[in-house]
């Protein structure tokens, strides 16, 4: 089967294109990172605007692996998949402004505590009484995290379909931040030069690009079968974090020592992608969750 995007679905992923090329992302990024969240606020509220918290209830799956693939690609701040794909299933609504969620034991953090207006534990309110003491930092430095505290701060279980809706997220967001990754990269080692010629005539720099290429080629097809319902979530985010993570170290590669610095706009996306390869159950937990579906053993990993 071949599957195509429809014109709606081609004009919503070109309206996005076209809001976030022009918004600043990397400046707003920056500056969350920094602790001024103005700018990525009033991202949030057009990105709103368009519609992008009101998909996980009022579109397909597909909408949101559109959006948040192109969140990944303009490193978009913010708890978007605690308030656009998770909280809206698990709660049965659109969230108003920004929410975040702690979802123990594989989200056991909440991201953005500090910005947002509500933050709960499952599809519940945190208690009264939760404290959610400093922030601990993450290698992806636009992600604030914060441990919730408090003598009745439960585990969050079930919730299975909202869960498998963020992981979708999670793994479109992944590939986004890998497409832009390798075409930066593509674009810097053709502008690199190095005894008299770019380094991308180099066969060892072409084969290397050409591998996240396939990678990336073969995650976006999990990532689409997973929002059409064909492919389980979990072959999606590891396809999707394992394309991302190699063009991560790719790029690194190929940028050289440049790519180390924080002052260079690659390293939002790799501590982006980095961070990602983590949230929304780790690696290991997914491809243990996958070996359980396809065995069919109905003991589904938890």
């Amino acid at each position: 089967m071949r599957f195509e995007l429809d014109e709606d679905q081609r004009d919503f992923a070109s309206a996005l294109e076209s809001l976030l090329a022009g918004a600043g992302t990397v400046a707003a990024a920056r500056a969350w990172a920094e602790g001024d969240h103005a700018p990525g606020l009033g991202l949030w509220k057009r990105l709103a605007d368009l519609g992008v918290t009101a998909l996980a209830t009022e579109a397909s799956p597909v909408e949101v692996a559109i959006a948040f693939e192109a969140i990944g690609r303009h490193v978009v701040p913010g708890p978007w998949i605690e308030s656009a794909a998770f909280l809206p299933v698990a709660l049965g609504h659109e969230v108003e402004g920004v929410a975040t969620v702690a979802l123990p034991p594989h989200v056991p953090l909440a991201l953005d505590a500090d910005v947002a207006g509500t933050v709960y534990v499952g599809a519940a309110p945190a208690p009264a009484g939760t404290s959610f003491g400093d922030p601990l930092g993450s290698v992806d430095r636009t992600r604030r995290l914060f441990r919730l505290q408090g003598p009745d701060v439960p585990g969050a279980q079930g919730h299975d379909e909202a869960f498998d809706l963020a992981v979708l997220a999670c793994s479109a967001e992944l590939l986004g931040a890998g497409e832009r990754v390798l075409a930066d990269s593509v674009t810097y080692v053709k502008q690199r030069t190095q005894f008299g010629r770019p380094i991308g005539s180099y066969q060892a720099i072409k084969h290397a690009l050409a591998d996240v290429r396939i990678a990336l080629d073969f995650a976006r097809s999990l990532v689409l079968g997973a929002a059409l319902g064909d492919v389980p979530v979990s072959a999606a985010k590891v396809a999707a974090g394992d394309a991302a993570y190699l063009a991560s170290r790719t790029g690194l590669q190929v940028h050289g020592a440049i790519g180390y610095t924080q002052e260079f706009d690659l390293s939002l996306w790799l501590g982006r992608i980095r961070a990602l390869v983590g949230a929304w159950g780790t690696a290991s937990f997914h491809r243990e969750r996958l070996l359980q579906q396809l065995a069919g053993t109905g003991a589904e990993v938890r």
